[in-house]
């Protein structure tokens, strides 16, 4: 009987781990509810503003992007109906207006997103934006959204501890989720809600790790025995369409997509379709330096992605990530012919790796691209890189980004066992106590290191699951990313953590429990 009474106490007590966990957060935050924290501040004491749910924006020049953010944000912050005898109260708020320096700015890796913020006592004045950009706006509206919270008691929207005023910035220009479409494709209706996510938390990046080893999804308009051969089904592609419709609901967003196609290896999908740019049908990867088919058919490829010139084509950011991972040459040693033409010319292995990276980056560079690959690169060749590359750092207890940066070349920050998504054992209390500029001095972290992210690899999630394995331990990574570096206490993010994780919850995004480390 004891052991009975014992078991049942420890059923219990873990039942209220869980139901604690899966609460939403009621505790009050010493710094403001507003995920990511701004810049910088100020609030009043004590004065609650009430704000019109019709509330009105004015434009000093009409802009699309700003009216279609406005839109949405509306749509997000004013989901309760409010009576008609609440609707216009006397003294509420009821314009929004917003001035702007480059309302049509083009998306790249250096565009401004910094905003100031204000929020009157009363309705006697306007709540007042000023950006450089569009996409700053867009980023102070997801502020504003958050600190407009409705009343359940008289039914009205409210602002508390008015007047407010803020300035923001992000730290770093590049904010990333890597998005993993070729471990479990991605339908088009959750790359849209991975989107919206993105947005609320001024996450700015999607890095479309577009095909791998198990599928090839892109329908290429030079290559379409690619899709039509290395898609997992004929329901399971992208055609040029879908991503032109996905990228600019993204860029409305203010995030860009940054396209991966990772080579050499991690590419024998494309050898379905095109097994001339392969070892062999029994050792496909990587791909064959020695078949003169195998660079036309990337360069056709990469031209479709990028239109052959900077700024331009279907995935018109100026970044394109080329992986360089994981290249395990022994196909290459296997192969009669293509160890014949390694000996022909004298080369080991890593120089024909070396020959495949160098003249796949020539092709991106030749068609306008600032190209990205992960550390094995850097690894391997170090300084022989052209020196425009930026190396992203993966691997565990990796000093990549030191080294890196130390020569002089940018660096991307998300490395495996803490900004690693699909390690679902990881804490977002760990993900937020990583520092992407530790050991690396303060000029060349503003200068050089350009960013970092979490990197949502899709071998064991699906269409099902990937939202709540993104969120809400993405949201750590994104604060690290935005706010100061001196924001960085788990015990004083975790009230505005559940908050924000809550937001997300009633803005319809599935995010699992942040103190749950078996939930998603």
């Amino acid at each position: 009987r004891q052991r009975i009474m014992e078991s049942h106490n420890a059923m219990v007590a873990a039942m209220s781990r869980v139901l604690l966990a899966t609460m939403c957060a009621s505790t009050i935050a010493a710094d403001p509810n507003i995920w990511p924290l701004p810049s910088s501040y100020s609030s009043g004491t004590s004065m609650t503003t009430m704000v019109s749910p019709n509330l009105r924006l004015s434009q000093a020049a009409a802009s699309k992007d700003i009216a279609d953010a406005f839109d949405r944000f509306m749509a997000i912050t004013f989901p309760n109906r409010v009576p008609p005898g609440h609707r216009n109260a006397a003294d509420s708020i009821e314009e929004v207006s917003v001035s702007v320096n480059d309302a049509d700015a083009p998306l790249q890796l250096e565009t401004a997103e910094n905003y100031t913020l204000y929020v009157p006592e009363d309705g006697s004045e306007k709540i007042q934006i000023q950006a450089q950009t569009q996409f700053g706006v867009i980023r102070a509206l997801q502020t504003l959204s958050q600190l407009i919270v409705f009343n359940y008691t008289d039914k009205m929207y409210k602002v508390a501890s008015a007047p407010w005023k803020i300035q923001d910035s992000p730290r770093f220009a590049h904010r990333e989720i890597l998005v993993d479409t070729a471990r479990h494709f991605q339908p088009i209706a959750v790359l849209r809600r991975i989107l919206e996510s993105m947005e609320y938390a001024k996450i700015n990046v999607m890095h479309w790790h577009l095909v791998d080893t198990q599928s090839f999804p892109f329908e290429s308009k030079t290559y379409p025995a690619l899709a039509g051969e290395g898609a997992y089904s004929p329901f399971e592609r992208y055609t040029v369409e879908d991503v032109e419709d996905i990228i600019e609901f993204a860029r409305a967003r203010g995030i860009r997509c940054v396209v991966e196609i990772d080579t050499p290896g991690h590419a024998a999908a494309m050898c379905k379709g095109h097994p001339e740019i392969c070892p062999s049908p029994d050792c496909p990867q990587p791909l064959n330096p020695a078949s003169n088919a195998t660079l036309p058919v990337l360069e056709g490829l990469f031209n479709d992605l990028t239109g052959g010139k900077r700024g331009s084509g279907l995935f018109y950011d100026n970044m394109m990530h080329l992986g360089g991972d994981e290249v395990d040459t022994s196909c290459w040693t296997k192969t009669p012919s293509v160890a014949q033409w390694l000996a022909d010319r004298n080369m080991t292995t890593d120089d024909g790796y070396l020959y495949m990276v160098s003249n796949v980056q020539a092709i991106a560079h030749a068609q306008g691209r600032d190209v990205v690959g992960w550390e094995e690169i850097w690894n391997h060749f170090g300084t022989k890189l052209d020196k425009s590359t930026i190396i992203q750092q993966w691997l565990p207890g990796s000093s990549a980004a030191k080294e890196a940066t130390a020569a002089g070349y940018r660096v991307i920050w998300s490395t495996d066992g803490v900004w690693y998504l699909d390690g679902l054992k990881v804490t977002w209390e760990t993900m937020y106590q990583q520092e992407p500029c530790d050991g690396i001095p303060d000029s060349a972290c503003e200068n050089l290191v350009i960013g970092g992210g979490g990197e949502m690899w899709g071998e064991t999630a699906d269409a099902s699951d990937v939202l709540q394995t993104i969120w809400p331990r993405m949201a750590a990574i994104g604060e690290r990313l935005w706010s100061p570096r001196a924001v960085n206490d788990t015990a004083a993010a975790t009230p505005r953590l559940g908050y924000f994780r809550c937001l997300l919850n009633r803005r319809g995004i599935p995010a699992a429990p942040a103190t749950n480390d078996v939930a998603r």
